[in-house]
């Protein structure tokens, strides 16, 4: 069987399997919302898509049921790009991206154009203004006013029950939580685990542009942020300088932001913290990565015990 694309009325093939629906106008995608079957469950993405949003998407199938719908967002938006970054050299692979919804089990992708979600005149943009200022919010300015303001719009065409994002992007969970419950948006966010490589390496649509010389190096990030997770005891800054002396071992490496805050406020830690998140961004040439670790904090006699915060997958 084949997808159909109601706007070019292309078709996408399945190789057997139930039929994907691809929406590329914001006025077809919110129409359809009203006819699919309830929960309707959205993963918003840039496409590229690797394994770690196919388990996001299968992680929606399974809270879909069989009554309910799953739609998956495939647009690069620009709005969340600085100037300088990598908008127009991101991957775009939407052909292999709809052969990989349908079989995860997607029943609609919504693949706007740009001009369709800004058009002209567009003016109007979702600032969240506490947690979205550290870690990325800090590193690249406007990234999350970018985020905020398409996600509130893919909620407000799609009108999903729940949205699945990844915990690679610890930040933007957070971010978005914040979001809608200041302003009030019916959506529950889930999230799923973070997939990586046998090495660790999280996976990343921005993985495919390490040379060979980056790639081998790249996996010192998820060591680094593993010795923060393991250490028994120690004060945040003496994990931040754990972390930068192994990360300092990679050549390649250069580190864009290291820090650990509140796992929940992504504040500076007090002493009353429960949970911390140790965040970072490296460089390995113009590809940046981004991943994390927690640390459940049990508060000892006259020490921090520290336990571990698992729950990952291995692609």
């Amino acid at each position: 069987m084949a997808g159909f694309d109601v706007a070019s009325g292309k078709r996408v093939s399945n190789d057997g399997g139930l039929p994907v629906k691809i929406v590329r106008t914001v006025s077809s995608a919110a129409s359809l919302s009203g006819e699919l079957r309830r929960p309707l469950i959205l993963v918003p993405t840039m496409g590229a898509l690797h394994a770690g949003h196919i388990s996001l998407m299968k992680k929606a199938r399974k809270l879909a049921g069989r009554t309910g719908s799953v739609v998956a967002s495939i647009f690069v938006n620009p709005t969340q790009f600085g100037p300088n970054e990598d908008f127009s050299r991101y991957p775009r692979t939407f052909l292999r991206d709809c052969q990989l919804c349908r079989e995860a089990g997607v029943d609609v992708i919504f693949h706007p154009e740009a001009e369709g979600m800004y058009g002209p005149g567009y003016s109007t943009y979702v600032n969240e203004e506490q947690v979205s200022g550290v870690l990325c919010g800090k590193s690249r300015p406007g990234h999350f006013r970018g985020v905020c303001t398409v996600v509130l719009k893919l909620f407000n065409i799609v009108r999903p029950d729940i949205a699945v994002f990844g915990e690679k992007d610890y930040q933007q969970v957070a971010v978005l939580r914040r979001m809608t419950a200041n302003l009030n948006v019916a959506v529950r966010i889930v999230t799923g685990s973070t997939v990586r490589e046998r090495d660790g390496l999280a996976l990343s649509s921005r993985n495919a542009f390490l040379s060979p010389e980056e790639r081998a190096q790249a996996p010192v990030i998820r060591r680094a942020l593993l010795l923060a997770r393991d250490a028994v005891y120690g004060r945040p800054s003496d994990l931040v300088k754990l972390v930068r002396r192994k990360i300092a071992t990679a050549s390649l490496a250069k580190i864009d932001y290291l820090e650990v805050l509140d796992a929940k406020t992504l504040e500076a830690p007090g002493a009353e913290n429960r949970e911390l998140v140790v965040a970072c961004a490296v460089f390995f040439g113009k590809t940046r990565l981004i991943d994390n670790v927690r640390r459940k904090v049990r508060r000892g006699n006259s020490k921090s015990e520290i336990r571990n915060s698992k729950g990952e997958k291995r692609g």
